[in-house]
């Protein structure tokens, strides 16, 4: 039985992807690491300090320390989603249709608290969350299971009891580990990707989900 519903939220409440590629793309050109869009793609879903490391490990780079990159891109990704990004089709629907049932919601986001709670704010719907956790709080972030792990436990709920929503394939299985049902909803460029065969329900839009999916999934 489902008891609560967890969303990630770059990406599936808010169209921040394609403005954290920018901040990326922008933040390590400063250190001589040219990404292409493509590139960005591979770490999506993971923590500001993962990406960081990730492209580190692959073209290290001198002059600013690792700590300092991060905390270039938090401020950059910051400063261009609070500016430019906006709800993607369904959220408003979504949220009104698990708080009639009711259920408490959760949000478990690789981003940090700031952004978080700058982005709820900005939607609006920051007083429909009962629970926010960000992954940079833990040890690991997606696609280990701790961010939901943690959030089951704030929310007083086991994870088997859990839906969670996700649109990246680290989020996807960091739910999955974690024993939730999970709904993905991959980027339209994404949605044929083999990986996400492993969600109990894909979605192309959060404006697709219905009450028999739900009836089915509950």
């Amino acid at each position: 039985m489902i008891r609560a519903v967890i969303f990630d939220m770059d990406g599936l409440l808010v169209d921040s992807e394609p403005w954290w590629r920018v901040a990326e793309q922008e933040v390590f050109a400063k250190v001589g690491v040219s990404l292409t869009d493509a590139m960005t793609h591979q770490t999506t879903g993971l923590r500001t300090d993962e990406v960081i490391a990730y492209w580190y490990a692959r073209s290290p780079w001198t002059g600013s320390s690792p700590a300092q990159v991060t905390a270039d891109l938090n401020a950059a990704a910051l400063r261009l989603i609070s500016a430019n990004a906006v709800a993607l089709p369904g959220v408003y629907e979504i949220v009104s249709f698990f708080k009639a049932k009711p259920l408490p919601l959760a949000l478990a986001s690789s981003s940090r608290m700031d952004l978080i709670e700058s982005v709820l704010a900005m939607l609006g719907i920051r007083p429909d969350f009962s629970v926010v956790h960000s992954g940079t709080l833990e040890a690991k972030g997606k696609p280990d299971p701790a961010v939901y792990l943690t959030t089951a436990q704030m929310l007083g709920v086991q994870p088997a009891e859990c839906l969670a929503f996700e649109d990246s394939i680290n989020g996807m299985w960091a739910a999955k580990r974690a024993g939730m049902k999970v709904v993905a909803v991959p980027a339209p460029e994404n949605h044929q990707r083999p990986e996400y065969d492993g969600a109990d329900l894909k979605l192309r839009s959060l404006t697709e989900f219905t009450a028999e999916m739900w009836r089915q999934l509950a």
